[in-house]
């Protein structure tokens, strides 16, 4: 309650979100400002969040037919996002836990307290890290330079994620942490994927 910066991340996402409207993009309804804990009114989303439906218990069939269309909804929510829509907007926060799931499946990306406005004529915004780690492109993390490229590369993370059936971080009991990437291969003639 008295935290300022909850207060900016919540009127960013209720100017961001009114401004953007897209199937792949969840739905504000309404807002309430009056109380001492401001409320977001969106869609009821029935299948919860992906890394529920990947990684949980809820017991969803996320076949691979089912599985390439959430990579294809959310990457059509983030092309909306960074071309289509008539501001230009890099989430900066994306993750499984931020995409909700429909009742038919159907992925919206959700969660934009993080959202900043991008202007295409330049070739980069400084400003301060945002996000969470693990999904963070590293020339972001390192130098703050923000692009539409950090939402493509948690957008990676993400398939990654759906395609392996794997979260993205683990803690071991020695306290390091993996990370999916880490796991990955690419080379000249084929990319593959060590469990």
């Amino acid at each position: 309650e008295s935290s300022n910066q909850g207060k900016v991340q919540f009127a960013t996402e209720i100017e961001t979100i009114s401004r953007v409207q897209h199937r792949n993009l969840v739905k504000l309804y309404g807002c309430c400002l009056e109380s001492k804990t401001p409320l977001l009114v969106y869609e009821c989303l029935e299948n919860g969040s992906l890394d529920h439906a990947l990684f949980g218990k809820g017991g969803l069939n996320l076949d691979w037919p089912r599985r390439f269309e959430i990579c294809l909804g959310i990457a059509r929510g983030i092309a909306y996002l960074h071309e289509e829509s008539s501001v230009r907007i890099v989430h900066r926060d994306i993750k499984a836990s931020n995409v909700l799931l429909d009742a038919d499946l159907n992925p919206k990306i959700s969660d934009f307290g993080l959202a900043k406005l991008y202007d295409d004529k330049k070739t980069h915004v400084s400003t301060k890290v945002a996000g969470t780690f693990g999904y963070l492109a590293p020339e972001y993390a390192m130098r703050g330079h923000m692009t539409e490229k950090i939402d493509v590369f948690a957008f990676g993370v993400v398939a990654l994620e759906i395609v392996a059936g794997e979260s993205n971080h683990h803690t071991t009991l020695e306290e390091e942490t993996t990370y999916i990437f880490e796991k990955v291969k690419i080379n000249k003639s084929h990319s593959t994927f060590e469990s």
